[in-house]
């Protein structure tokens, strides 16, 4: 009877196992873990650094961005623009390959912003994200562009494009190979945004589109 005993306690720890491992695999799959939030984030890469590999995929023979990657970008844009735009400085889709680079002000809040894409989309995989440190939010860097574009004391060079660098370390000024060199017109900009960091790149002029008001407005679009 013992034996007996002993027997039936046997099968039924290995029944449990079994139970236990077939449940494990068939449930649905838990998702990716959040991105760390060490101090130690390395600073935003934006796109103008070359990328390690090639495109991700194509379509009919055109370069596309992956659709995992594309789908997170998706909902981290939407997020940075709206709730979280005091913390979202940019973000970069496949890079590399499957993932998004996402660069913000404060990493604690950074992750908030990805638990917060989770939320609005649940097929999203947050844990495709990595945090990068920017220096400046998109918010802050859309206000100092829009500061310069307002200026009508524009200096004896002109002015071509106003943009945010894509990794929100500053703006990104077009002008001619002579406002390129001119000190006194990175230091005019630089005063009119406030202290953001302004670089001065050649450029070519903006040609108006037909029926567009600029096209008669005597400056250069923006």
């Amino acid at each position: 009877m013992r034996r007996t005993a002993v027997t039936f306690a046997g099968l039924a720890a290995v029944t449990a196992a079994l139970v236990g491992g077939c449940g494990g695999a068939s449930g649905p799959a838990a998702p990716a873990p959040l991105p760390t939030s060490g101090a130690a984030a390395p600073p935003c890469p934006g796109v103008d650094r070359p990328a390690a590999a090639a495109p991700p995929t194509t379509v009919g023979g055109t370069p596309e961005n992956t659709p995992e990657a594309a789908r997170l970008s998706q909902a981290v844009g939407a997020q940075g623009r709206g709730a979280f735009a005091d913390v979202y400085g940019s973000h970069v889709t496949d890079r590399p390959p499957g993932r998004v680079a996402l660069c913000v002000t404060d990493l604690a809040r950074g992750r908030k912003l990805l638990e917060a894409a989770r939320k609005a989309d649940p097929a999203v995989d947050p844990g495709r994200a990595d945090l990068y440190l920017s220096r400046y939010t998109r918010r802050a860097l859309n206000a100092a562009r829009d500061r310069l574009t307002a200026d009508r004391g524009r200096p004896q060079f002109p002015l071509y494009s106003f943009s945010a660098a894509s990794d929100a370390s500053g703006i990104v000024v077009t002008s001619t190979a002579e406002g390129v060199a001119s000190k006194e017109l990175k230091t005019h900009l630089e005063q009119l945004t406030g202290g953001i960091p302004v670089t001065v790149e050649r450029g070519d002029p903006v040609t108006p589109a037909v029926g567009d008001p600029s096209a008669s407005a005597g400056d250069p679009a923006p």
